[in-house]
């Protein structure tokens, strides 16, 4: 049987990952909201990422960490920064290393929707403000939903000073033990609200036309590029708001023509990976079905390649059995697969897909060996 290709090593910016079975970041909700301990890890997230870090993934990307606490998606969300949380994150990095897993951390700016409540709460926000929550900001004063307060636009200062707490997040991740950082600019959140007219129609360098509603996300790369180092630097990008048709760069939304235009300069800029997703900016039915994302990021790749970079591509969403994953790598759609919800009900579905595949995933701890491989 020829050999795995999901199970196969890849190289991300200098860094030897074993196999290209990924976790992607999923929120947890669980940190402090308030106080000395306010966005730091906690033995949830200890137990939490160590488990999913045992499962057979090859690296774990922790969920969107705010750079500044106003930048959390949640009161209850992680947030690094300040220099004093390093050493609660290192231990984060460290059980995941331990696990044998590579370690990696998104960094994040949730915007207009940011300051709200765990998912599963009824009511999710904006928190008020006597409740520990503030008033969101945005690129421009477009609230997320119709009836919800309008977000408190950014000055030009204040967006520049943003950019510059990435690169301070990033440092700060990087000191604490974590093999690279991917940088949010998916889902709705600041950077994707920079990107998209829906969401941005400043008229200064921020605002505009392609090159100013990109130059945020583009400003964060090359700040951040310098703190990573010799670390792995990633984006992640809603390649497109599933709003009209893709094949019209001009119309007002953030299209997949936009995405294919901004990839070669995003790693002209210094990124060494895309993380390819959809959707989050603008509220529109998405056609979900079984990997309904793998297309976007076949053409993301495809445009990388004509341009004659060889930077890999991940992909997700409703990637459900090894072999589906398999035949993504197979067909050239992407580099790396990632999978979030099985994760959550299955922490060994890694080694189960790798049995599955006649491959090796990162080692079985002993401990499980003789749970795990009656399914192998």
């Amino acid at each position: 049987m020829a050999r795995s290709l999901l199970f196969s090593p890849i190289t991300v910016g200098g860094i030897d990952i074993p196999h290209r079975l990924w976790m992607p970041p999923m929120c947890q909700y669980s940190a402090a909201a308030s106080g000395d301990e306010l966005g730091r890890p906690n033995s949830w997230h200890l137990v939490h990422y160590g488990s999913r870090a045992q499962s057979g993934v090859a690296a774990v990307i922790v969920e969107a960490t705010g750079v500044v606490p106003k930048g959390r998606i949640s009161i209850n969300c992680l947030s690094l920064h300040s220099d004093d949380q390093i050493p609660s994150f290192a231990a984060l990095a460290t059980v995941i290393h331990e696990a044998g897993a590579a370690a990696f951390i998104q960094l994040s700016h949730a915007g207009r929707k940011a300051s709200g409540r765990p998912m599963w709460e009824e009511d999710l926000g904006p928190v008020p403000h006597e409740c520990g929550g503030w008033t969101p900001e945005a690129p421009s004063s477009i609230p997320f939903q119709e009836g919800t307060t309008p977000p408190r636009q950014l000055d030009e200062d204040e967006v520049d000073a943003i950019a510059d707490a990435f690169a301070q997040a990033a440092r700060r991740a990087m000191e604490a033990g974590f093999d690279g950082v991917q940088i949010h600019g998916a889902h709705g959140y600041l950077i994707h609200q920079f990107l998209s007219p829906a969401s941005n129609t400043r008229d200064d360098q921020w605002g505009g036309d392609f090159e100013g509603r990109t130059r945020f996300l583009r400003e964060i790369v090359r700040r951040t590029r310098a703190s990573v180092g010799s670390g792995a630097l990633m984006v992640r990008l809603s390649a497109t708001d599933w709003v009209e048709d893709d094949s019209h760069p001009g119309s007002h939304s953030w299209t997949l023509a936009d995405t294919l235009r901004l990839a070669p300069l995003l790693v002209e800029d210094g990124v060494d990976m895309l993380n390819m997703s959809t959707g989050g900016n603008v509220i529109t039915p998405v056609p979900a079905g079984p990997g309904y994302q793998v297309e976007s990021a076949r053409m993301t790749r495809q445009a990388l390649r004509d341009a004659g970079l060889n930077t890999p591509i991940a992909t997700v969403g409703l990637i459900r059995s090894a072999m589906q994953a398999e035949q993504i790598l197979v067909g050239g759609d992407a580099d790396v697969v990632e999978i979030a919800r099985p994760l959550l009900t299955d922490p060994m579905i890694g080694h189960v897909w790798a049995g599955q595949l006649r491959a090796e995933a990162t080692p079985l701890p002993a401990q499980y060996r003789r749970g795990v491989r009656r399914f192998i």
